[in-house]
């Protein structure tokens, strides 16, 4: 009898452990200009876990964990298999204000407002994101409505394609285990889109949804109890990202939208078009080719793609 209560005891613990938050929190020095935070970590796989729990457990999403960990089954880890954990990021080029959704890389950053003189925190979290033909749109708009346990009122286009897939859905779906809004929901400043939990967890880091933006259910609790009305929602397109650490021109490789094909495939326009805008006026140097192989390859992990010159420079002019 012991035994059995001391097996009940552990897995009750152990699936706390799982599902409680995991948000990445960093906090940096704005004015320095180094917009490259965290650092990879390595993990053994548990048999009893699938490549999904491990990537929940850690706060990522499937795309997060498939992207680096290709040659792990998704559902049979081998027990003591190495599972990369890409817990390094580069913020994106956009106001580190708010919240800022990057689509393509399946991602949420929010930062708070931080007082003056004082350093800088980001939060991020793995998202789920429309799929094709239902996109998430890519606009600037702020958070106008706060909701705990809310009710869903699927459109008549979503009931008309679950009729015709043989699964009627009703007019209101209320609160509890069959809602996809999950417990907590934010409403946009265009309000058929919402930031909200989710009834399919496994969803996150995959393009899933109608357009709306999933979190896990325990990441979307931590969000709500920070962020506020009015808060600025910046949704962007950025499947590759440029950041700098200690000079170092770093680079950011997420695969982009199938939609998005002839916008991103092979182009390193965008690449260039973000380093100038981090370079501060400051000359740099690049390796192409090492660029050019990232986006044809991304991995989702930060690569060191070239140097800023200027300040080296002014500093060996002067000696």
């Amino acid at each position: 009898m012991k035994k059995i209560l001391f097996t009940i005891v552990f897995v009750f613990l152990y699936f706390l452990l799982m599902l409680k938050a995991h948000a990445e929190l960093y906090v940096f020095d704005k004015a320095t200009g180094d917009t490259v935070v965290g650092e990879i970590k390595i993990v053994s796989a548990d048999e009893r876990n699938t490549l999904l729990d491990i990537a929940r457990s850690h706060g990522f999403g499937y795309q997060d964990m498939k992207l680096i960990n290709d040659g792990v089954d998704t559902w049979l880890p081998e027990d003591g298999q190495e599972i990369i954990l890409p817990a390094e990021f580069i913020l994106p080029v956009a106001p580190m204000k708010g919240i800022v959704l990057n689509v393509p890389e399946m991602r949420l950053y929010y930062y708070p407002l931080t007082g003056k003189g004082k350093l800088q925190e980001v939060h991020t979290y793995p998202l789920g994101v429309g799929r094709e033909g239902w996109n998430t749109p890519y606009i600037k708009t702020m958070i106008v409505e706060k909701k705990i346990k809310p009710s869903w009122y699927p459109p008549k286009s979503i009931r008309k394609e679950h009729e015709e897939a043989g699964d009627p859905l009703p007019k209101i779906v209320k609160p509890g285990p069959d809602n996809p809004l999950g417990s907590y929901a934010m409403r946009l400043g265009r309000r058929d889109y919402l930031i909200h939990g989710t009834n399919k967890p496994y969803g996150i880091g995959m393009r899933i949804s109608h357009g709306c933006i999933r979190l896990y259910p325990e990441d979307i609790e931590e969000l709500f109890s920070k962020v506020s009305l009015d808060t600025p929602v910046n949704i962007i397109n950025q499947p590759y990202k440029i950041g700098i650490k200690n000079d170092v021109i770093y680079l950011e490789a997420h695969p982009f939208l199938d939609e998005d094909k002839d916008m991103f495939e092979n182009n390193l326009t965008s690449i260039i078009s973000m380093i100038i805008k981090v370079s501060n006026e400051r000359e740099y140097q690049l390796d192409m080719t090492t660029a050019y192989e990232a986006i044809k390859n991304p991995n989702g992990l930060p690569i060191p793609i070239g140097i800023l010159l200027g300040k080296q420079e002014k500093i060996k002019d002067k000696t």
